[in-house]
């Protein structure tokens, strides 16, 4: 299965570190992010779950829940969730699924056989609360992921989702944004955007972030 930006998340049940998981039901009206692991007790995966938990309250501002997935059994999740909390100084505060039998990881496309026939690349999917997939990024194995990307993308799409505008090239909460083209009525764009807008070019306007205060999130 080849899933799209736009596309529904797949619904699924499976085992995990928390007990068994149907993803629609854990999700609920959350934000998610799913991503995937190659195996337990590898290196890179360690740093990437130590920083997840440490993020936790990030996410929860946002409204997101994070959930990983590698195609190892629970029996080893658990033991190496002790090595996460000892290594990275923090307590996995998140499910981590269970994928024996590759169902999610097939559900997912998480498996690409030119880089290995078995185990799951380092997939990453944002998907909202419509359960609509809204982000994917995929990694080599060998390189850990930007997690500050992450949260950056998410703070993007809910701000373009709530207001009529595109966020720039390494845009960052609290910088200038871009109206839509699409958004040409002048008593609109007043009313939206109440401290105004430069015209760089017609289809290029740059106004204030419209989210007045990010730190009450």
């Amino acid at each position: 299965m080849t899933l799209r930006l736009g596309d529904t998340a797949p619904d699924f049940e499976q085992d995990s570190s928390e007990g068994k998981i149907s993803f629609y039901d854990w999700l609920g009206d959350s934000w998610g992010v799913l991503f995937s692991h190659p195996a337990d007790f590898t290196p890179v995966c360690t740093t990437e779950l130590g920083l997840t938990a440490k993020l936790k309250d990030e996410f929860a501002k946002r409204g997101v829940k994070a959930i990983a997935l590698s195609v190892d059994p629970v029996d080893s999740h658990h033991e190496w969730i002790k090595d996460i909390n000892e290594t990275q100084g923090c307590a996995v505060n998140f499910p981590i699924i269970a994928d024996h039998d590759r169902k999610v990881s097939q559900l997912y496309d998480m498996i690409h056989p030119n880089a290995d026939s078995s185990l799951t690349v380092r997939s990453l999917f944002v998907i909202d609360p419509n359960k609509k997939v809204r982000l994917m990024i995929s990694y080599p194995a060998s390189t850990g992921r930007n997690f500050n990307e992450v949260l950056r993308v998410i703070d993007s799409l809910q701000l373009t989702d709530e207001h009529k505008v595109a966020t720039p090239g390494n845009w960052e909460r609290g910088g200038d944004v871009v109206i839509v083209p699409s958004l040409q009525d002048e008593e609109e764009i007043k009313q939206r955007f109440p401290k105004g807008y430069k015209a760089v070019k017609s289809y290029l306007r740059m106004t204030p972030d419209p989210k007045a205060n990010w730190s009450g999130d």
